[in-house]
């Protein structure tokens, strides 16, 4: 058996066990990698470490210290509370309101579970008081992470784009955003066609959580319900919550017109955050996503061991062996869809697209096309109930319809494994290659 054989049955083998244990896939990746390397191919402790994205952990730490400090001192609330009284009650558009904060939240730097984990409750408690399928509004929420979450300073972003300039790609970030962002509007749209959107149509939220027809009353700059009462308004914008917001756009802008480097600009401002308002961003660190900083980067440190090895270009050439270029490329995305929809997408992303890469690079498929196709592929099946996504808004469906939504997001989750890569492959991948 071959060295890059062994290498692949040990990448497998990571990716089961985390599915079927609670053994961290980062843990289980960085593992892999010292006994692969010591017992396989005879590295060294520093060859091993040589892999380690010392950029990308930068990167994510430094987004994800920043989202600390936001969720700690309001400004996360005060936007899904402006957001909600933006729509002034109104029931149909709730749904969306919560897709488009959960996806500003991954677009800024949240990781996805963080953004869903902090959207969900709020947005399934509106779903449970107002009539509204728990169904949709899950959807609606894990589909905004995905559409955020390829902005170039958002985490799927950062490591896809980060991954493609590691290999010499051609790349396109601004794509891959308005790509994602809009296919995931396309099945935010037959979500709510399919889970009783229609049926929100006109209704108006009333200040004791039912809904009227009638419409509201407007009183002092406040909307209320006819004859209730007037309704909380959001919190106001206080010096930390306004330098935050500025500080947020400030990264977006330097990312997007000045190629500055997303992490060292998020530590920066976390850090101006930190020193005129240290109330607000105490404890701030505890809340980085060291689980996710862990997943990405052990991922990305094996991945690296398998390009030292050469099973990539291994595995390169065994899917640029098959005589059609498209169909080898159709099974790129059918593999990130369907194991994502039962792993980290984080950890998919940093795996499959070096994979790629040989195939890639043989010219027959473009490389900007596929990528955002595996990339589509890979996130939309996060509200599968077996991914993060889809854990946290079964967990956070009241009792009596958990089971339902359970099933119903497993439905989904496997059904647009399938669709997904199909239609992605063909919107990006085809058109490339005429």
């Amino acid at each position: 058996m071959s060295d890059q054989v062994i290498s692949i049955i040990a990448l497998v083998l990571i990716f089961a066990i985390a599915t079927f244990s609670s053994v961290h896939l980062g843990v289980l990746a960085i593992v892999a990698a010292f006994i692969v390397g010591s017992t396989v191919v005879d590295e060294s402790t520093d060859d091993i470490f040589s892999g380690f994205p010392g950029d990308l952990f930068v990167v994510l730490v430094g987004v994800t210290l920043l989202f600390g400090i936001a969720k700690s001192n309001g400004t996360v609330d005060w936007l899904v509370n402006a957001a909600v009284k933006a729509v002034r009650g109104r029931i149909a558009l709730i749904p969306w309101v919560m897709f488009l904060v959960t996806a500003v939240l991954t677009a800024v730097g949240a990781v996805t579970p963080a953004a869903v984990g902090i959207v969900a409750p709020i947005g399934l408690g509106f779903a449970a008081s107002h009539g509204i399928s728990p169904v949709l509004m899950g959807l609606f929420i894990a589909n905004g992470a995905s559409a955020g979450g390829f902005s170039p300073i958002g985490v799927f972003g950062g490591i896809t784009n980060n991954v493609v300039e590691r290999n010499d790609l051609p790349g396109n970030p601004a794509l891959l955003f308005t790509a994602s962002f809009l296919f995931n509007v396309g099945l935010c749209v037959i979500i709510f066609l399919i889970f009783g959107g229609r049926q929100l149509l006109g209704r108006i939220a009333t200040a004791d959580g039912g809904g009227t027809d009638d419409g509201v009353a407007e009183r002092g700059g406040g909307t209320e319900a006819s004859g209730g009462t007037p309704s909380p308004e959001p919190p106001g914008l206080d010096l930390p919550r306004v330098l935050t917001l500025l500080g947020i756009l400030g990264l977006v802008a330097g990312a997007l017109f000045f190629d500055l480097d997303v992490g060292l600009m998020a530590l920066t401002v976390a850090v101006v955050l930190s020193l005129v308002a240290p109330q607000s961003a105490k404890g701030a660190v505890d809340r980085c996503a060291w689980s996710t900083v862990l997943l990405v980067c052990g991922i990305v440190t094996y991945v690296s061991q398998m390009e030292r090895m050469g099973t990539i270009d291994y595995l390169g050439e065994r899917v640029a062996d098959i005589q059609a270029p498209l169909l080898g490329a159709l099974l790129i995305c059918f593999i990130g869809a369907v194991v994502s929809a039962f792993a980290s997408t984080t950890g998919m992303l940093g795996a499959l697209i070096p994979l790629a890469v040989p195939f890639l690079l043989t010219g027959q498929v473009g490389a900007v096309g596929l990528i955002t196709a595996l990339a589509i592929s890979a996130s939309v099946v996060d509200a599968s109930p077996f991914s993060t996504s889809g854990a946290l808004i079964t967990a956070n469906t009241p009792a009596d319809q958990r089971d339902l939504v359970f099933r119903r997001l497993m439905t989904w989750g496997l059904g647009i494994a399938v669709v997904g890569p199909l239609v992605t492959w063909c919107l990006f991948v085809v058109p490339g290659s005429l």
